[in-house]
């Protein structure tokens, strides 16, 4: 704390909760984020690696999977180490800076993804609707433009959404009942007009919800009316199969996205935004690889392919 001309104090340091109010789940909850978390790892980098390595998967559509791989990454290496830090020390702290900057690192990553996955989505419209045209009209240029869109749009949004909170005060209670830096925990703590922050958050979100589901639900109608039309059941089996991970994937990101925006501002209700927090921080990120290895062929071909020539070579 530090004190100004008027005798107030003013919050440098949080103090992050976590799951405290639970002693006796710190260390199965530690070994259970940490496999999560190592899995995490593996599996995205394990999905990049294949993308990197096998020339046959050197499409527009594993080009955008190799971002969201990577964003997965990301936002999960934000929360998740702290998180694995504060259930193990006794020091459960983090500068008023620190906070600031996990806030705008996740928030980036979040709207990023939030985006890549319309992308994603916007790719799969033209690769069943416009097969025949779909490496002219997903050129190079034009999947290197909607990536770099997507990545700066998230930036633009979060360092908004960052703005915002930087401008609060925070005078009172420095004890944030969350295990991160999440945007409805700090704004509880502020003893200024929250307005602003309030009014910019839910423009944002309702701009950036609305218009990526937007892009998304046109994609699939586009799809739905061309699959109905083709005459080959293994045409409909394709098209269906190639959408089927990317729609799994949209479900769960957006479908855990509306439960937060759904949780009311109540104190019962903390406990439930922490664990839909834990869920689309640590769980979504692991979820990703599985369903795109399991449910696609060139990447299980290519592990299968790697597995066997790893074996071959300690066999010799």
């Amino acid at each position: 704390m530090v004190l100004d001309g008027k005798n107030k104090s003013y919050v440098t340091t949080f103090i992050l909760l976590g799951f405290s109010e639970y002693p006796q789940l710190q260390v199965p909850l530690f070994l259970a984020f940490l496999t999560i978390y190592t899995v995490t790892l593996v599996g995205t980098l394990g999905i990049i690696a294949v993308i990197r390595i096998n020339p046959k998967v050197h499409t527009p559509m594993y080009f955008f999977l190799c971002h969201l791989s990577f964003l997965d990454i990301c936002y999960s290496s934000v929360f998740t180490p702290k998180l694995l830090e504060i259930l193990v020390v006794e020091a459960r702290s983090i500068t008023f800076t620190g906070c600031m900057v996990q806030f705008f690192f996740i928030c980036t990553f979040v709207i990023t993804e939030m985006f890549m996955l319309a992308v994603m989505a916007y790719d799969r419209f033209v690769a069943v609707c416009n097969p025949l045209l779909y490496t002219v009209a997903m050129s190079p240029k034009l999947c290197a433009f909607l990536v770099a869109g997507s990545y700066t749009w998230g930036g633009i949004c979060s360092l908004t959404l960052t703005y915002s909170l930087v401008e609060l005060s925070f005078c009172g209670s420095n004890i944030l009942n969350h295990f991160g830096c999440e945007y409805s925990a700090i704004l509880s703590l502020s003893c200024s007009d929250t307005h602003f922050s309030q009014m910019a958050c839910l423009i944002i979100s309702i701009f950036n919800e609305t218009s990526s589901l937007l892009i998304i639900l046109a994609s699939y109608i586009f799809i739905v009316v061309t699959v109905i039309r083709m005459p080959s059941p293994s045409g409909l089996h394709k098209a269906f199969s190639t959408c089927a991970s990317h729609l799994t994937a949209i479900t769960i990101f957006h479908g855990t996205i509306l439960l937060l925006y759904c949780v009311p501002n109540s104190k019962s209700s903390w406990l439930l935004v922490k664990v839909a927090t834990v869920f689309f921080t640590v769980m979504i990120p692991m979820m990703n690889p599985l369903i795109y290895s399991l449910r696609n062929k060139d990447v299980k071909e290519t592990f299968r392919k790697l597995i066997i020539t790893k074996q071959l070579s300690h066999s010799i």
